[in-house]
């Protein structure tokens, strides 16, 4: 399928992740329910920001809202994540996405489920494919989506082994599926902070301005390589 991407939403889940992005360009904002926007053009292209807040619920209010109000012809992810596995470098051009919490809890343990179907039943999870970006020397990474922040190496090695991910955070897997139910491609670009373990509240706090500005230049570099 060809795409033309004349106008793109990105979603961010703190304000440090969407202040990184193109600074030296001139935005307008406004303020839509409890959700601000920040508009710019880069290269011709419509760029529409939000800072959702972080976990999956505002996340996907967003993306719907991007999809919906402003007619996006792709959502983006930029920002920040923790590392589980040992996946060389610390910027990522993202593969696919999990919803790490979304199935069924049962008598021996929890049974991952492809997001929105019936988690009943024989289980096998599903991720979401990303849009493949050109014009980046980043590595490729699946990440998996949770509502809860992970500061658990035990909790990270889980995520790494059942579900074979390299990322969490706390928003792009519901971006991504707000994107499929629309039918709208979707990518993202995420930069580590930390490594989920017990020392990762602070790893972040320490990490983010580093880790945001590596993410969202990598997202300008794709932006511009973009058809």
């Amino acid at each position: 399928m060809t795409y033309r991407f004349g106008r793109i939403g990105i979603v961010t889940g703190v304000e440090a992740e969407a202040d990184a992005f193109a600074p030296d360009l001139p935005c307008r904002t406004e303020t839509i329910g409890p959700v601000g926007i920040r508009r710019l053009s880069l290269d011709g292209r419509d760029i529409v920001i939000t800072c959702s807040g972080i976990g999956k619920v505002n996340a996907a209010l967003a993306a719907t809202m991007l999809a919906s109000r402003y007619s996006v012809d792709l959502l983006m992810v930029i920002g920040t994540a923790g590392k589980l596995s040992d996946l060389a470098g610390d910027c990522f051009v993202l593969s696919d996405a999990v919803q790490a919490d979304y199935g069924a809890w049962r008598g021996d343990g929890f049974a991952h489920y492809a997001a929105g179907h019936w988690p009943i039943g024989p289980h096998e999870f599903q991720p979401f494919t990303a849009l493949p970006l050109s014009g980046l020397d980043l590595r490729t990474a699946r990440i998996v989506t949770s509502d809860a922040f992970v500061e658990c190496p035990d909790r990270s090695g889980y995520l790494r082994d059942a579900l074979g991910a390299d990322l969490v955070d706390m928003e792009t897997a519901a971006v991504a599926q707000v994107a499929d139910r629309f039918g709208l491609p979707w990518t993202a670009i995420k930069a580590t902070t930390d490594d989920a373990n017990g020392e990762s509240a602070g790893h972040f706090a320490a990490n983010l301005a580093r880790a945001a500005a590596l993410a969202a230049d990598a997202a300008r570099r794709a932006i511009t390589a973009l058809p």
